[in-house]
């Protein structure tokens, strides 16, 4: 019976509670969305192993390491495994058509990233193959390549036309792998500068190294560091995650502005639903008079008030919450190139939920007080 009575006053007006509902509606979809734009940066931060550190140049990363430092790194107390490469920087066709590419040193690269899975005997194929590349299954299905073709990247870093062959696609173990990138063989861009460029071969942008735990990268950072210290070339070696997480604090400016624009939406909602409620209550007032007048507490009134703000921002919460999936795959179609996995979180879900209670609460408060404090005579005399 106290659903029932709940449903017909949030309905009574049904044009005006449609139109606060819908509000509500847009705002908690805005703000999910919102929100998975924000997880969809941190992403590669989030998938980073706690067992994989990067050593880079410590002036900058783009200058580059000596190929010769990979043995003294592979004898470093703590490193289970090396691998080494380059960003190539390449395109496909026209500058348009940019992804993550790069050269690596394969063999060693795949042993150390696990949560790549190929299938068959591709992986082989392609550390077979001196030209052969690996491509993710997302950016393979945007330009519709299949096992086989021959991709030719144009270098912008490393100038001049690449033709490569595709020798295999992976898909990532879970949703947290990045499948929009594409390598090949480090030795195969290193045999072409050495006759081109000497001056630039053997020499790596990074190398990645393995550890057996993530309670001692920070003793094997300090040691790999150590070893080239007062070098030409010194070293920097972070976890992979601060080396992640060293990418988006660039672009920290824009992240935090579309956390304040997720909040102000939801403050927005609020400011409409406690408009509608306060003018509910206002229409109503006799009526809470008539049930003060038959017995009725301020608290049962107060209940009733409640539970009308939160059928009409649930409702509205309830249907954001359902379109939001729709509408991050149509989203993620359209921006997949730039946010590499783009997925809703569970914890986005559980802040939506509660952004809708929680503005069912608060914009109740007001007119519960309102309704509480009316004197039986003032509210019978609003009658007609």
């Amino acid at each position: 019976m106290l659903l029932k009575i709940l449903y017909r006053n949030a309905f009574r007006h049904k044009l005006r509670t449609a139109l606060t509902v819908f509000g509500v509606l847009v705002a908690i979809l805005a703000f999910s969305l919102l929100r998975t734009v924000i997880d969809a940066w941190y992403a590669g931060v989030e998938a980073s192993s706690s067992t994989r550190l990067i050593t880079r140049n410590s002036i900058s990363l783009i200058f580059s390491l000596p190929l010769s430092y990979r043995e003294k790194i592979r004898q470093a107390d703590g490193v289970t495994g090396v691998s080494y490469g380059n960003w190539f920087g390449g395109y496909y066709i026209e500058p348009k058509n940019f992804f993550a590419n790069f050269a690596l040193e394969s063999k060693s690269y795949l042993d150390l990233y696990p949560e790549y899975v190929f299938q068959g005997q591709e992986k082989a194929a392609f550390l077979r193959d001196r030209k052969g590349a690996v491509a993710g299954r997302k950016l393979a299905e945007r330009f519709g390549w299949k096992v086989g073709d021959t991709i030719t990247l144009k270098g912008t870093i490393f100038p001049g036309d690449w033709p490569l062959v595709l020798r295999a696609i992976y898909r990532g173990k879970d949703k947290t792998v990045d499948e929009t990138q594409l390598f090949f063989h480090w030795d195969y861009l290193n045999e072409v500068i050495r006759k081109t460029r000497p001056a630039r071969a053997d020499q790596v942008g990074f190398y990645i190294l393995g550890v057996n735990h993530a309670r001692d990268a920070a003793r094997t950072a300090a040691t790999v560091d150590a070893l080239f210290r007062n070098s030409l070339a010194e070293t920097l070696t972070e976890t992979e995650k601060a080396f992640q997480l060293s990418f988006v604090s660039m672009s920290e400016v824009i992240i935090t502005v579309i956390q304040l624009v997720s909040i102000v939406v939801i403050v927005i909602i609020l400011a409409v639903v406690a408009n509608t409620m306060a003018m509910s209550v206002r229409e109503r007032l006799w009526e809470y008079a008539v049930f003060k007048t038959l017995g009725f507490s301020g608290g049962q009134i107060a209940l009733l008030i409640l539970g009308e703000s939160l059928v009409i921002t649930t409702l509205g919460g309830a249907l954001g919450i359902l379109l939001t999936f729709p509408v991050v795959n149509v989203f993620a179609q359209a921006v997949g190139q730039f946010f590499p996995t783009f997925n809703v979180d569970r914890m986005t879900i559980y802040l939506a939920c509660v952004a809708s209670v929680l503005v069912g609460v608060i914009a109740a408060i007001f007119p519960m007080r309102q309704a509480i404090r009316v004197h039986i005579a003032e509210g019978l005399r609003r009658v007609g």
